[in-house]
């Protein structure tokens, strides 16, 4: 399957230009304080970045393939139902890191 499409029950979908489909993570929903308060899925964290994964790409893309970690910014994002599962799509422009075992460059951190 080329990169570029996503693949469900339904048909295939290719996404165009510079554009992303993201899953996101699941422990981006509720998570728990170090202190052990739940905190909702819901709640407002100033600024607060989550990561997903890369289910499609555009030609465009140069950074991002399918099944790398990107991290974004909630408010950048267009949700959509593909296959009954919630996506979001972004613009590639809105990543603000990737992480995958293909990047060969050491930056000193590790996810």
């Amino acid at each position: 399957m080329p990169s570029d499409v996503a693949r469900g029950s339904g048909l295939p979908i290719k996404m165009l230009h510079d554009r992303i489909l993201v899953a996101l993570r699941r422990e981006d929903g509720e998570r728990r304080s170090t202190g052990g308060i739940l905190i909702p899925a819901t709640a407002q964290v100033a600024k607060r970045l989550v990561w997903g994964e890369a289910r499609g790409v555009g030609s465009s893309v140069r950074q991002v393939k399918v099944g790398d970690q990107v991290l974004f910014s909630p408010e950048d994002q267009h949700e959509v139902e593909v296959h009954g599962e919630e996506l979001i799509i972004l613009r590639e422009r809105d990543v603000h890191a990737v992480a995958a075992e293909r990047i060969e460059e050491s930056t000193g951190l590790y996810l």
